[in-house]
């Protein structure tokens, strides 16, 4: 496993981090608890040893899960934990209208960035992961309900009190990440990236790498469509909101199939799967700390890890580039 420095805060995350939104069973048909702790203890093995988590993954399921699974063994995980969605009336609700399937589980999601919220949220987060500090507190996405220098002025607080190491958003734009440093440093954005995802690229990137920050990618392998396990007459069922994903367009994915196919020898040289390599590929990027690997079972977490073993060669980076500037996808609403 490679590990890597956090921003400036010290704290060393490993490149593949377990992504544990999915074993809260939010928008994942459910959870199972001996999969989910025996896929955390299991990356733990192959040195996964920093997870992200969140509460409103499972409206707190996740966050307990990884409380159980790190139980006796917590100084030696990196929990990185968010905060902001809240599932009981305060603050503003969020509009999701645009994740269709899902627009009723999330009703009753709401967006507070207040200062008084934001502590309490901690400590909610510290009783579920069943520890009194938080390696990494992210703000989940930018809220409209508080001034950000208030919300910032909470994770001082929280820094003060031992109660988190370390400050990070999630969702961010550049113009964002400058507002919020006018009150804490930021150690990271949290980012959806991926080789076909790109659009951080033009700015985001630029700015972590001026300010010493990092990325940490998440759906690196764009929801499974850079697996090529999806095909243009897939039939996508109902509740599975890929439906109406951009990406998911059959012209889109026979599009991701044909650049699959050329990197396929890349793959294969290094006796790995495209999901692999996809997930390799993030981690290679300027300024990406780590790459998030959702996994509910141990078998997940064992594919996911290998993905830090493959040592791309710059020319392989160079080659898949390339393939990337061709690729030309239809990514209009």
């Amino acid at each position: 496993m490679i590990y890597r420095e956090l921003g400036q805060s010290g704290i060393q995350v490993s490149a593949i981090t377990f992504g544990a939104w999915a074993i809260g069973g939010f928008m994942w048909g459910g959870s199972d608890e001996k999969q989910a702790i025996g896929a955390i203890r299991r990356g733990y093995d192959l040195g996964v040893t920093t997870i992200d988590t969140a509460p409103i993954y499972g409206m707190g399921l996740s966050e307990e899960l990884v409380g159980k699974a790190v139980k006796g063994n917590r100084e030696n995980y990196q929990i990185l934990t968010k905060f902001g969605m809240r599932w009981k009336k305060t603050g503003t609700q969020k509009d999701f209208s645009t994740d269709k399937g899902f627009e009723n589980l999330w009703s009753n999601v709401y967006m507070d960035g207040t200062k008084e919220s934001v502590i309490q949220e901690a400590e909610e987060s510290l009783r579920r992961l069943g520890t009194d500090y938080i390696d990494y507190y992210q703000m989940h996405w930018p809220v409209d309900n508080a001034p950000v220098e208030e919300t910032m002025e909470a994770l001082i607080r929280l820094k003060e009190q031992g109660k988190i190491r370390a400050a990070g958003v999630c969702n961010f734009s550049a113009d964002q990440l400058r507002e919020a440093e006018k009150t804490v440093r930021i150690e990271a954005d949290q980012v959806p990236y991926s080789m076909v995802r790109r659009e951080i690229e033009k700015d985001v990137v630029p700015y972590v790498q001026q300010h010493r920050k990092g990325i940490i990618a998440y759906s690196p392998m764009q929801r499974g469509l850079l697996t090529g396990k999806y095909y243009p007459d897939a039939r996508l069922p109902e509740g599975d909101n890929r439906k109406y994903s951009r990406y998911f367009k059959p012209e889109n994915i026979r599009k991701v199939n044909e650049f699959l196919k050329k990197i396929k020898p890349i793959a294969e040289a290094h006796d790995a799967t495209l999901a692999q390599l996809a997930l390799s590929w993030t981690i290679h990027q300027p300024g990406v700390v780590a790459a998030l690997a959702g996994s509910r079972s141990p078998h997940q977490i064992e594919d996911n890890a290998r993905a830090a073993d493959l040592e791309l060669s710059d020319q392989q980076l160079q080659t898949i580039h390339q393939h990337l500037e061709e690729l030309d996808l239809d990514l209009e609403s």
